[in-house]
This record gives C-alpha cells, sequence and structure tokens, in this order.
C-alpha cells in the first residue's frame, strides 16, 4: 500500500501551521540550494569561454567591474530558462484554443489520437518512452480513456486558465497571497479537470503552465522530490511520512507522491518565487513576472537533480528496507 494514496495527502497538511512550518522549511534551506544553483549555472559547471558565449548568445549585459560572477550566472540562468521554456510552447497553445477545441467537438476520437497522442508533448513523450516500464500503465490508461472525456476535460482546464487569468490573478497582488486558499488553485483538484491514469496532476499543471507560466507552476515529478528535500523530508505532524513522497510498504519502494493537492503545490511554489524574486533584487537581476514559474521550475529542477542517485535508489527495490522508509 501507498502511504498518502487514499486521501492524497494527511488532513493535517492544510492546517495554518503545518503550512507555516513548511514554508519555514523551505525558506531555511533555500539559501545553501540557491547558492550552488548560482555557482554552478544551474548545475552545468562552465569554463570562462563557454561563460562568455551564453552571454553573447542571450544578450545579457554584464557588470566587467565586478569580480562576482553570481549576478551574472543569474541573468544567463533566467534568459536559458526562458529560451527553453518557449521550444515547444507553441504547441500547447495551439491545443489549449478555444476555437480549435470547439472543432474537435465532433470528432473526439481524433483530437485522442492526433492531437494528445501525437502532437502533446508531455504525452506523446511519455507514450513513446519505451525505455522505461513504469509507465507501461500510462499507456495501457490512454489507451482505453474515453475520447469525449480526454476532450472535456482539456476544455475545462483551457476554460478554467481563462477564467483565472481574467478574473482571479491580478500581478499587482500576486505576491502578497498570504494562504492557500487565497490563490484558488482548488477546482483543479476535483474530477471536472481530472481523466484518472491519463490527465493527472503533472499532466494537467504542466499544460497549464504551458498556457501560463505567470500563474501556473509545473508540479513535475522533479518539483516534487525538490519540495522533499527543501523540507529536510520532515513530516511536520504527519503520521506516515513526509506528504511528499508515497511508499510502497510492499515493495521497499519510495516515489515522488503523483497524487500531491495542486493547490497547495502552487502555494509553495509561490514561496520558491518570492524567494528568487527578493535574490534577483539583491543581485540586480530581473524575473519577468510573466514567466516566474519557468525560473521556479528551472530552480526545482536543479535541487531534484542535486539528488538524482539518492532519488534513483529510492525508486528502486530497496533491500531490507535499508533506507528506513519501509
Amino acid at each position: 500500500m501507498y502511504a498518502h494514496q487514499d486521501g492524497y495527502v494527511e488532513t493535517c497538511c492544510y492546517d495554518f501551521d503545518h503550512t507555516w512550518a513548511v514554508l519555514d522549511s523551505i525558506e531555511n534551506n533555500f539559501e545553501k540550494y540557491f547558492d550552488k544553483f548560482i555557482e554552478t549555472n544551474g548545475g552545468l559547471l562552465l569554463s570562462d569561454s563557454e561563460f562568455e558565449t551564453l552571454k553573447e548568445r542571450f544578450k545579457v549585459s554584464t557588470d566587467h567591474k565586478s569580480n562576482d560572477r553570481s549576478t551574472n550566472n543569474f541573468k544567463l540562468l533566467i534568459a536559458e530558462a526562458y529560451e527553453d521554456y518557449e521550444k515547444d510552447r507553441q504547441k500547447y497553445l495551439d491545443i489549449l484554443d478555444e476555437e480549435t477545441l470547439e472543432e474537435w467537438k465532433d470528432d473526439p476520437a481524433s483530437f485522442k489520437s492526433k492531437v494528445l497522442k501525437q502532437e502533446c508533448p508531455i504525452i506523446h513523450s511519455t507514450l513513446y518512452n519505451k525505455r522505461a516500464k513504469e509507465l507501461d500503465k500510462y499507456r495501457y490508461e490512454f489507451s482505453v480513456a474515453d475520447p469525449e472525456e480526454l476532450l472535456y476535460t482539456v476544455t475545462n482546464l483551457y476554460e478554467f486558465a481563462e477564467e483565472y487569468m481574467s478574473d482571479i490573478y491580478d500581478e499587482e497582488t500576486y505576491d502578497e497571497v498570504d494562504y492557500f486558499s487565497d490563490l484558488c488553485m482548488e477546482k483543479l483538484d476535483t474530477e471536472d479537470y481530472t481523466v484518472y491514469g491519463v490527465i493527472g496532476g503533472g499532466v494537467k499543471s504542466h499544460m497549464l503552465y504551458k498556457f501560463q507560466p505567470a500563474a501556473f507552476p509545473n508540479r513535475s515529478r522533479n518539483a516534487i522530490w525538490a519540495f522533499w528535500y527543501l523540507t529536510n523530508k520532515e513530516k511536520f505532524g504527519c503520521t506516515m511520512d513526509s506528504e511528499f513522497i508515497m511508499i510502497d510498504v510492499d515493495k521497499n519502494i519510495v516515489q515522488q507522491n503523483y497524487f500531491y493537492p495542486y493547490e497547495l503545490f502552487a502555494y509553495y511554489a509561490h514561496k520558491i518565487y518570492l524567494l528568487l524574486k527578493n535574490k534577483a533584487e539583491e543581485m540586480g537581476a530581473y524575473i519577468d513576472p510573466a514567466y516566474k514559474y519557468v525560473v521556479v521550475d528551472r530552480f526545482l529542477n536543479y535541487v531534484a537533480e542535486e539528488h538524482s542517485e539518492e532519488i534513483s535508489l529510492l525508486k528502486s527495490q530497496i533491500k531490507d528496507g535499508g533506507m528506513g522508509y519501509a
């Protein structure tokens, strides 16, 4: 059995004191990861010549009078993150389009077989990743999924995003959010925005992230793992273990909690954004609010990659419960 599976997370995870404890832990651990994030250029150790090439490529202005490369590195990381983000974004914008979705209502089967299977990058790459046997279940669930339900769910995601940006999101007050409910993301964890086994938390958040990175953080596998490390693997009163992991007791396997509620994830991602924004202001760099979660995604990927060996071990079978999680 998996810890957290039945209820996604334990009830205490929504308590005010619990969420503030998580935020405090993230803030306390942020500095050590950020410093290395900058020092290694996001995990890529660059020679001086490579550094100069990147500066020219992204047209980043740097302070030649300063011996501290940190600000320059941060500017380059931000610029490179924007460019990587845009590489396949148009494919998502083409899918999440009102007129296009309306047209597919006459042929939901083709929407499934042509648009989602072949043209949606995150679904296409998952279906065609034959090396990962653990994705066989996803391939099966996609094959039997109802095309009308898939189209209905994607349409709901588009409509939610449009309404959110027009009626809820306010760039002027966004940074002042105090509690997760203020973000108004709770609908995304309901059945109308989910096709179980196919469009879950990771896929839906990635599609929304590609649609509007000002408001929707990418709840990727790496991001959930990153939160586990940014919170020092603490339980914060949970009886099973950290809310960010799931434990298969029978197989002694640890996974990221792929049921993790988006409304909580978005709240903690918001905290990461504010921490990164403060660093940018201190260092003379700039994070475009329209792309705020692009930089957050880059940082969380870095944190997870720093622990990639341990994560691989935890996801494989652990003999005799030797890591202390079984």
